[in-house]
């Protein structure tokens, strides 16, 4: 018996990287009993039966999983943002944040294309970076060469499992392409098969990138609160995090009650106001969530 790490599971059969070999597993009928499907990240115990081949015996507990893309044990998504060309979005960009955070994920903010930006526009972006290294989140700043993005990326990656994130339209997979040149086939090869605009469900593979694993399509296609509660959304917020104990009510949403620590801070400028809007937006939109059944 040995364990391992799925690295990718395609049509039942699961690939396992264990000691540096590779092990195409069969999941047992117990797993199907007790409606557990093995993901692509999972930590397994798995009996090989030659060199190649075996069959999973055992999944073990997951530290968070992911819906789309399907995987589980992410320790890091590094969001990719652009300063401009798309410009920057803080509201879409705390919104990752929240997703990432409530998922148990770390975030690694890279703002790209900062050669694009004007003096003014630069000033902008340093204010953000300055607020958002305040509140503990790593950032990096890129410019439009991809290869200057790699270079700044190259050492989170090591020992770490990865999925790439963030805006639209911002080179999430060129950035994927540059770091595995490999890949560039993949996605010609999918968009001339399929045609533009159609819903294409993709196996997920770890590839090996700088001593890590990384997934190999962009993460978060779904950008809504689903599975996050308003009571949580507060310690999806390092700042408010910090200051909540000082609020007065235990269990504070840092909205209608009295003395709150967080009101206060948005007040004296220690909490910026554009954050506490954002999370006033998503608490309402959480809020109004229809409920399922």
């Amino acid at each position: 018996m040995a364990e391992g790490k799925i690295i990718k599971a395609l049509s039942g059969f699961y690939y396992v990287l264990s000691d540096n070999d590779i092990t195409q597993c069969r999941g047992r009928g117990v797993f199907r009993k007790n409606k557990v499907t093995p993901l692509v990240g999972d930590y397994v115990e798995f009996q090989a039966e030659n060199d190649t081949e075996g069959y999973l015996l055992k999944v073990f507990e997951r530290k968070n999983e992911l819906v789309r893309p399907p995987i589980a044990n992410v320790d890091q998504a590094i969001l990719i943002f652009s300063a401009s060309e798309p410009n920057f979005s803080p509201g879409l960009l705390d919104r990752f944040l929240v997703l990432v955070e409530s998922e148990n994920i770390e975030p690694v903010i890279c703002i790209t294309k900062i050669d694009l930006l004007t003096e003014k526009e630069q000033s902008d972006i340093e204010n953000y970076v300055r607020d958002y290294k305040s509140f503990g989140y790593e950032v990096i700043l890129t410019s439009s060469k991809t290869e200057q993005g790699l270079k700044e990326l190259a050492p989170f990656l090591k020992d770490k499992i990865s999925v790439f994130a963030g805006q639209s339209g911002v080179g999430k997979s060129s950035l994927l392409n540059a770091l595995r040149p490999e890949l560039e086939l993949k996605t010609a090869d999918i968009s001339a098969h399929l045609g533009r605009g159609k819903h294409t469900t993709r196996h997920v593979e770890l590839i090996e990138i700088d001593g890590g694993l990384v997934a190999d399509t962009p993460g978060f296609s779904s950008l809504e609160f689903s599975e996050l509660d308003v009571e949580n959304l507060p310690n999806c917020f390092p700042e408010m995090v910090e200051v909540s104990d000082s609020c007065k009510f235990r269990g504070c949403l840092h909205i209608n009650e009295p003395k709150c620590a967080v009101k206060t801070g948005v007040e004296s400028g220690t909490i910026p106001s554009y954050r506490y809007d954002h999370y006033l937006t998503f608490h309402k939109e959480i809020k109004e969530r229809k409920p399922r059944y």
